[in-house]
């Protein structure tokens, strides 16, 4: 184990938040480091130091990084005030309460498809920070043929948002209502509303790949842990749409 660590390194590798957004807990007077206040950004620390975040300590962690196929029905949070299902309900609670381990972005209530679960806030900003431009690719299946008209305007970014215009990384017909997207953009029901933008509904939505990961073998509502030449080729992976 290293003898050093930056400060905002330590919180992101337990699970506090993600190494850019700890600088500004730091910048904001939450952070001690053995009893001290610590403002001043690039310091440096033990991993055996005392550091606490809001007044309650943490404690190096060891990092853990879980993929599920996740069903209909569950909201993906940590909690939920209105006590509807959440992916939560999908994982061993041991993990979450000893590793408090948490999903990374998204997925729609009514979505299916992969989930990553980690504790590892750099690995969290690596998969949904706009820069890495990180590549989800999606199973639609629509509620009527679509059109090739259609196709070539997905195709050549003539969707517009009010976000903006959507260039997909690539879209394949596999079916006469069943096609196969490529995006990066983490826009909220992204492709939903671009579809409903040209008159289609979805009748089902399911994201088959994430950062590269695929759910293969994984049924709906099991987990399995990411391999280790998965999570190193997250965190090494340095091209555009990963």
């Amino acid at each position: 184990m290293k003898k050093k660590i930056r400060l905002n390194h330590f919180l992101s590798e337990n699970g506090i938040t993600s190494r850019r957004k700890a600088d500004d807990l730091i910048k904001l007077g939450t952070v001690e480091v053995n009893g001290k206040l610590v403002l001043k950004l690039g310091c440096k620390i033990n991993y055996d130091d005392i550091v606490k975040f809001n007044g309650v300590r943490v404690k190096y962690k060891k990092k853990i990084y879980l993929l599920i196929n996740k069903p209909k029905g569950y909201i993906t949070t940590t909690k939920d005030k209105f006590r509807r299902k959440t992916v939560m309900d999908l994982i061993p609670y041991f993990f979450y309460k000893k590793y408090r381990i948490f999903p990374i972005g998204r997925l729609d209530r009514s979505t299916t498809g992969i989930l990553i679960f980690t504790n590892d806030g750099d690995l969290s900003e690596k998969l949904t920070h706009p820069k890495y431009r990180v590549q989800k690719v999606y199973s639609v299946l629509l509620n009527k043929r679509i059109s090739s008209k259609d196709l070539e305007k997905i195709k050549h970014g003539r969707i517009y948002l009010k976000e903006g215009r959507v260039k997909v990384l690539f879209i394949k017909l596999i079916k006469y209502n069943k096609i196969e997207i490529g995006i990066h953009f983490g826009w909220n029901k992204i492709i939903i509303r671009m579809f409903k933008f040209l008159n289609y509904n979805i009748i089902r939505l399911d994201r088959i790949s994430f950062g590269g990961i695929t759910k293969k073998n994984v049924k709906l509502g099991n987990w399995r842990f990411l391999k280790n030449k998965e999570i190193k080729y997250i965190k090494t992976k340095k091209n555009k749409s990963l």
